[in-house]
């Protein structure tokens, strides 16, 4: 039983091979009929011949003869004996084999394998990278660890959606095709299957390491290729991502004369935008944040500072390589008259009214607490001066009454003499 079992798998393995090595390649678009030609069959009948198939709708080899039969609805045979598929489908895939016999006696065999495909809309990148720095690491990269990508930057992700098979999805920069892995670039790759359709979904997140010193520009696209032979590819609109170069370290200082930037009404203020870089960039004005139609210059001139004057000002310096650097914010405003401007703008201003404020109320509670302590000491002396009052009187009558003592006695002398 078993090696009749093994005989009768190589037999079918077997005549599946001659099939494929002899048969004459077809390719369909899903949903479009197909009709498969059984060369040396009568065009009318009577007709001796014989269709079999092997794909996906079966488990082996199944028999279609021209009388019909269930299978009429996904494929029939014809009256002139070729073989019609309605709405060719994924399952339709295999060999397709006839068999014919003329009136002559003659056997004819028609071997046909048939795969179908779907083209899918045109790609698109999606999150397009509007600008790259060169050389800069990711942060995103450096968190996760990763050492290959921790100067990567994601320019995109490529998306094909209904395809079949699933075919490939191409990167290019400049229009030359990019080579994954290689140093600087790197390509996640994804690919899902529609469980009911069973159709095709692609996606391709590029990541780069754009060179420093390279483009300002780089004009990148990304194609799909159909998993067939002569059917072109499809390309997505390009992408020209801006390159940076890094940030110097050094800011630009934004320094203002008069120190401070509180003056008397009408005089002068002059504003200087001082940068370390080599380079000499665009210097772009802002007064509140909204920039000023004034041409570009290091040095902004207020004179006769009025009322419409005040406010805080900075100084953007424009790089052709790098991004723009703004200064920090100063302010500008006007004292009157017999008033103290700061020393260090609205922030030392306040921190003077502040530091007055505090010497104030210490100067209150030290006034209030020398008030109370003279208070006290005028209680305390009053208080001793009544206690002696009494000591003294009780002196004098102890006093007077010695002196009265003492003067019958001195009469008593007196009239005891003789």
């Amino acid at each position: 039983m078993a090696a009749g079992a093994a005989v009768g798998a190589w037999v079918l393995v077997l005549s599946l091979w001659g099939a494929v090595v002899g048969a004459q390649n077809i390719t369909a678009r899903i949903g479009e009929p197909l009709v498969l030609k059984c060369k040396g069959a009568p065009k009318k009948p009577p007709q001796q011949l014989e269709w079999k198939l092997n794909t996906g709708r079966t488990e082996a080899w199944k028999v279609l003869s021209p009388q019909g039969g269930p299978w009429d609805s996904m494929a029939r045979v014809l009256p002139n004996g070729s073989l019609f598929l309605p709405a060719v489908g994924i399952q339709d895939e295999g060999i397709f084999r006839c068999r014919a016999m003329n009136r002559n006696g003659k056997e004819t065999k028609s071997n046909y394998r048939v795969r179908v495909y779907q083209i899918p809309g045109k790609p698109e990148i999606i999150d397009p990278a509007s600008e790259l720095t060169a050389g800069v690491p990711n942060k995103v990269a450096e968190k996760s660890g990763s050492r290959n990508r921790s100067c990567e930057q994601e320019v995109g992700t490529c998306v094909s959606e209904g395809s079949y098979p699933a075919g490939t999805l191409s990167w290019h920069l400049d229009r030359k095709p990019l080579v994954p892995n290689e140093k600087g670039v790197s390509v996640k790759e994804q690919t899902r299957r529609h469980p009911e359709t069973g159709l095709f979904t692609l996606q391709s997140e590029l990541m780069v390491t754009p060179a420093q010193g390279g483009a300002a520009h780089l004009t990148f696209s990304c194609s799909f290729s159909p998993g067939l032979p002569r059917r072109r590819a499809l390309h997505t609109a390009p992408i020209q991502p801006r390159v940076w170069e890094p940030v110097p370290p050094e800011e630009i200082q934004l320094v203002v004369e008069p120190e401070g930037g509180a003056v008397a009404p009408g005089a002068t203020v002059t504003l200087t935008c001082d940068i370390p870089a080599q380079t000499s960039p665009q210097i772009q004005w802002m007064k509140d944040g909204v920039p000023l139609s004034l041409p570009s210059s290091p040095v902004l001139i207020l004179p006769e500072i009025g009322p419409q004057d005040q406010g805080t000002y900075s100084c953007v310096a424009n790089h052709p390589s790098h991004r723009p650097q703004e200064s920090r914010a100063v302010s500008i405003s006007i004292i009157e008259p017999g008033e103290e401007g700061p020393t260090a703008g609205s922030v030392g201003g306040s921190g003077l009214g502040t530091l007055a404020l505090v010497l104030g109320i210490l100067g209150g509670l030290a006034t209030a607490a020398l008030l109370i302590g003279v208070i006290l000491w005028q209680r305390r002396r009053r208080r001793g001066e009544e206690r002696k009052a009494p000591e003294n009187q009780e002196e004098e009558e102890e006093h007077a009454e010695l002196n009265q003592s003492e003067e019958p006695e001195a009469g008593e002398s007196g009239t005891g003499g003789p």
